[in-house]
């Protein structure tokens, strides 16, 4: 990843592109909130999000043997002038709190995901401490501390004031 700061004059979103061949290529949004949702053709789309909203991305890909890639990235979108990190599929980049890939590293990153969505918790709202903190425990093979309700009524309120 490199850090790196541009968008086009104009356009403050982050735009991901998806694309769907079934078996194939399959490029998906977990979760998050796009503010546009434009589909080029049968098979791809573009999603746009606001500068700040953070979304995960999962990129999964096959040949006749199996399955070649298998990722998931959670990312902070980044406003116009901010740096940012690349990320692939998405214009310009974003802040990445989360990048795994590996099948059991995904789908531990799933887990977590249903984990904080079981909690009532959007998990584009949750602390973006929490995925980095996930991205960190599972990079380094060790159990992550699972997100909580009060973990995220304290993300709420030091948000409230900063």
């Amino acid at each position: 990843m490199t850090a790196r700061s541009f968008h086009r004059r104009g356009d403050a979103h982050t735009t991901v592109e998806l694309t769907w061949i079934e078996k194939r290529i399959e490029h998906w949004i977990r979760f998050g909130r796009p503010v546009e949702d434009r589909i080029l053709d049968r098979r791809r789309r573009l999603m746009s999000f606001t500068p700040d909203s953070v979304f995960a991305f999962i990129r999964w890909a096959a040949n006749d043997f199996g399955t070649v890639v298998s990722c998931i990235d959670i990312v902070r979108a980044v406003g116009a002038g901010e740096a940012c990190q690349t990320v692939p599929f998405v214009r310009p980049g974003g802040e990445s709190l989360l990048r795994q890939s590996g099948w059991p590293k995904v789908r531990r990153v799933l887990e977590a995901i249903d984990g904080v969505e079981a909690l009532g918790i959007d998990s584009a709202a949750a602390c973006p401490d929490h995925w980095r903190h996930l991205h960190h425990r599972l990079t380094a093979a060790q159990e992550p501390r699972p997100y909580t309700r009060e973990r995220h009524e304290g993300w709420l309120r030091r948000r409230a004031v900063s």
